[in-house]
């Protein structure tokens, strides 16, 4: 409160006659929120900084004091999983000296593809805060639908590829219907889901059970294609390291026009190095060492489905209303957003996703057959997910998860099989692993909580 507030109104005096020459005084106060003409000047406002980007001025002391502010907030973000492939990496080259060599990471690249894309969807799922237990099944039905169509009926390859992947699309949008408007629980539906389109995947087989995939069809080609010519693997991380760098500057350029702080432009310049040294790291693996294929298409197609779902989440009103949803659904209504369309659509794209991993799981299987989207499936999809870093509580999470998560679960079942461990010990270590990702998240997000941040 200023001093001309707290002093009290003087009595008023009755006017006197003016003087010639004698200058008008105004006696009116000043209005409300204005200070008086006598007053000192008030100091100049401060622009808001984002802290996070402030630190950064200082060097590398201060990303050391913002590493440490988010792992004290509890903003652990994809460090317990690089520190975890780090560890397996370590552990298992030293049991076995070809597990980090350019066959055996190609193996973990190509099965990592089909359940790592499936996974995409999951995560779009656990951002909303749900679940869907049909993933597997979904997959099944696509592999079947597409073998059907293309070997039994003799349908065009490209066509019977596209039929399959929106037949799973509408049995993930009927899930979502189910859910949203009718009210069941998406657990209890999606549960439904996975024993009725088991079902429907083995009256499709028919008796035989299985249908073979056909020489250089498609499918076949998904997970069996690699390309040998070593510009294909060099152009990809060139196109990869040239996005991100132009992605980076865009978006500086973007705050800066906003007057909004931005990334300096030495961040911008380590960044895109750092993520160069990586992408030619894996370049030069897939095509150099003894043993190398090149390229394997599988990852292509599956760092493309990546790249599109992380474009729609962070990019567009459709990604920013699906974390609005699985952040608090009630106040996403009031807000104006139509949360049963957003439920709807997750859905759909779930199991239109899981339809075209579950063409890889064909492919790599030699052919659609009653098992396809069986067994571990689902739950090496939905750990695949929460190992990636996300919540199950909904919220929060990457489309990256996916593939972090991938190729953890891989990493470990690639480097047991090569020193001959039991399938039982892989789902021990598996479940393990999940069960430790959750213990993480629920840490972290009281860690949260605690420190004002959730």
């Amino acid at each position: 409160m200023s001093d001309l507030a707290k002093t009290p109104e003087s009595p008023k005096t009755p006017e006197s006659p003016k003087s010639p020459g004698t200058p008008e005084v105004s006696t009116e106060k000043p209005a409300a929120g204005k200070p008086a003409a006598t007053a000192e000047p008030s100091a100049a406002p401060i622009p808001a900084v984002d802290p996070r980007l402030l630190v950064r001025a200082e060097g590398l002391a201060g990303y050391w004091t913002e590493f440490t502010r988010k792992v004290r907030g509890g903003e652990l973000g994809s460090l317990p999983v690089l520190v975890g492939l780090i560890v397996i990496a370590i552990v298992f080259q030293f049991q076995n000296s070809n597990f980090l060599s350019a066959s055996s990471l190609a193996n973990i690249a190509v099965y990592s593809s089909g359940l790592g894309i499936m996974a995409v969807g999951i995560v779009f799922v656990l951002l909303l805060g749900e679940i869907d237990l049909s993933v597997g099944s979904v997959a099944g039905v696509g592999a079947a639908v597409w073998a059907v169509l293309n070997v039994n009926h003799g349908w065009d390859d490209w066509t019977a590829v596209l039929v399959a992947v929106l037949s799973g699309m509408v049995l993930g949008a009927l899930h979502g219907f189910f859910f949203a408007k009718i009210g069941v629980p998406a657990f209890v539906v999606t549960l439904a889901g996975f024993l009725g389109w088991s079902g429907l995947q083995e009256w499709m087989m028919g008796g035989e059970g299985s249908i073979n995939t056909p020489s250089g069809s498609i499918v076949e080609n998904l997970t069996n294609y690699f390309f040998e010519d070593k510009a294909a693997g060099y152009g990809l991380a060139l196109v990869a390291v040239l996005a991100y760098a132009a992605s980076l500057l865009v978006d500086s350029r973007r705050r800066r026009a906003a007057a909004l702080p931005a990334r300096p432009t030495a961040e911008i310049v380590l960044r895109t190095g750092v993520v160069a040294v990586l992408c030619f790291a894996v370049a030069y693996v897939l095509n150099e060492p003894s043993g190398a294929r090149g390229l394997p298409l599988a990852l292509v197609l599956f760092l493309a489905v990546l790249v599109i779902a992380d474009f729609v989440a962070r990019r567009t009103t459709f990604g920013r209303q699906v974390f609005a949803v699985g952040g608090n659904p009630e106040a996403a209504r009031r807000a104006g957003i139509n949360v049963d369309r957003i439920r709807i659509t997750v859905f759909a794209l779930s199991g239109m996703l899981g339809a075209f991993g579950g063409l890889f799981i064909a492919s790599l299987s030699g052919g659609a057959t009653k098992s396809v989207g069986g067994g571990n499936t689902l739950m090496l999809v939905i750990a695949a997910a929460v190992i990636g870093g996300t919540s199950l509580f909904g919220g929060r999470g990457k489309v990256w998860s996916a593939l972090l998560g991938m190729i953890v679960i891989q990493s470990i079942q690639q480097g047991l099989n090569m020193i001959g461990m039991a399938n039982a010990i892989q789902y021990m270590i598996t479940g393990a692993v999940l069960l430790a990702a959750v213990v993480i998240d629920s840490v972290s997000r009281r860690t949260q909580k605690t420190a004002g941040r959730a």
